[in-house]
């Protein structure tokens, strides 16, 4: 015990009281919440990669969409583009990104002004308008998607800033509101500027996907109706802890019954007796179908958000989606939340690819090679070198007019492209 000096006097410290040594603290249970479950959530490679890849090449598509709004060609120089860096939100230069993916960006120097310009590659153009092609081909499938949203919503009705916001997800044009909803005006109707309605209910589209599973497991696996009738299919991540007590539970809701998606009767409130596991269950089953119409199975959690009114989900989107891991995968890979659907994807990829789906991955693919495979564009450059025609039009006042024509380029577009 030490002793506290003072001059002339010495003085103890205080003995503790004997009933401070049984006094027990509180014991705080930890809280639960959409951010703990979102840090504490087994993770999956090949869909956080998948995520990773897909944001670089939308930014290769926003890079390309900002080339081609310029007046005096699909070109810019690097200065230019090097202003672009937080519009793009990247961590590099924007000419260090340009020149580590030749395949997608050519990097050339302007035969008059004689400053280092980029351009988007030929085979890239190809693939870009490949992608509108194949979407415009796949009209009718995108009319009976947007068909089927609206027999889920609550009114028959959605707002188009929702739409809009999911259109690239569901394979829309960017002029939908025009090309779609105009032209099938027959089964789409405008009750207000931006809100429309369905015409007549469709009792062919009215069968949600997970129904054609549950088919598939009675007749093929012969499980018995009690056990599919209301099932999902599940499958958990590599590595993810199954506790005490959790098969039973998983077992008892899958179980439980639910009003469907399509059904047309009183929707479950949550402040009913009973009705809340009910009420959840639904929601799980609008997103699980919603996910199932996208053309790649995946939307951004935040865009989930403006369909909330519209399909009468009263909970939070997020957390519904973290608190079923079997079923859905959310990547926090990129800027935003990302929710996949875990039964149609693979190691990456799609179990069942669509038409529209391998045009973008054919995109995806250019982009990964990197600085891969460049013998053929090292042979290009020297042809570049050799060449140095420059064709422009000239007016009487002896003034240039049009955008520059460059042969040398577009013979080097085609020796690159394989």
């Amino acid at each position: 015990m030490s002793l506290l000096c003072i001059p002339g006097r010495r003085i103890f410290p205080p003995t503790p009281s004997p009933f401070a040594l049984f006094i027990q603290r509180r014991w705080k249970k930890p809280t639960v919440s959409a951010q703990t479950r979102l840090e504490d959530r087994v993770r999956d490679p090949h869909l956080d990669n998948l995520m990773t890849h897909l944001k670089k090449l939308y930014l290769v598509l926003k890079i390309h969409r900002l080339m081609s709004t310029r007046k005096r060609g699909p070109f810019a120089s690097l200065n230019l583009t090097s202003r672009w860096r937080n519009i793009l939100g990247l961590n590099v230069p924007v000419a260090s990104f340009l020149r580590k993916h030749p395949h997608v960006f050519h990097v050339f120097v302007h035969p008059l002004r004689r400053n280092t310009c980029c351009r988007t590659t030929k085979k890239m153009k190809e693939l870009i308008s490949l992608e509108g092609v194949v979407a415009k081909q796949q009209e009718v499938e995108a009319v009976k998607r947007v068909k089927k949203l609206l027999m889920m919503s609550v009114n028959g009705t959605l707002r188009l800033h929702a739409l809009r916001l999911i259109r690239r997800e569901l394979g829309l044009p960017e002029d939908f509101r025009d090309s779609i909803l105009g032209k099938y005006s027959g089964e789409f109707r405008l009750v207000d500027l931006e809100v429309v309605a369905l015409v007549d209910r469709d009792a062919e589209l009215g069968v949600a996907q997970v129904e054609k599973w549950r088919e598939r497991e009675y007749t093929e696996k012969w499980l018995s109706e009690f056990e599919t009738r209301f099932a999902f299919p599940v499958s958990f991540p590599t590595g993810f802890k199954i506790e005490r007590g959790f098969r039973e539970r998983l077992k008892n809701w899958q179980r439980l019954p639910y009003t469907k998606p399509y059904e047309r009767k009183e929707v479950v409130r949550v402040k009913t007796c009973g009705g809340i596991e009910r009420y959840e269950k639904r929601a799980v089953a609008v997103l699980h179908e919603l996910l199932s119409l996208t053309v790649e199975k995946m939307v951004e959690v935040d865009q989930l958000a403006h369909f909330r009114r519209d399909f009468g989900i009263e909970v939070n989107v997020r957390e519904l989606l973290l608190r079923h891991p079997g079923i859905f995968y959310i990547s926090t890979k990129g800027k935003t939340l990302t929710v996949f659907l875990r039964e149609a994807y693979s190691k990456g990829g799609l179990i069942e690819p669509n038409p529209v789906y391998e045009a973008r991955r054919n995109m995806l693919d250019l982009v990964l090679l990197g600085c891969r495979k460049t013998r053929q564009l090292l042979a290009c450059d020297v042809s570049e070198e050799e060449s140095n025609t420059v064709v422009c039009e000239v007016d009487e006042e002896g003034e240039r007019q049009g955008d520059w024509v460059i042969p040398f380029l577009e013979n080097c577009e085609e020796n690159r492209s394989p």
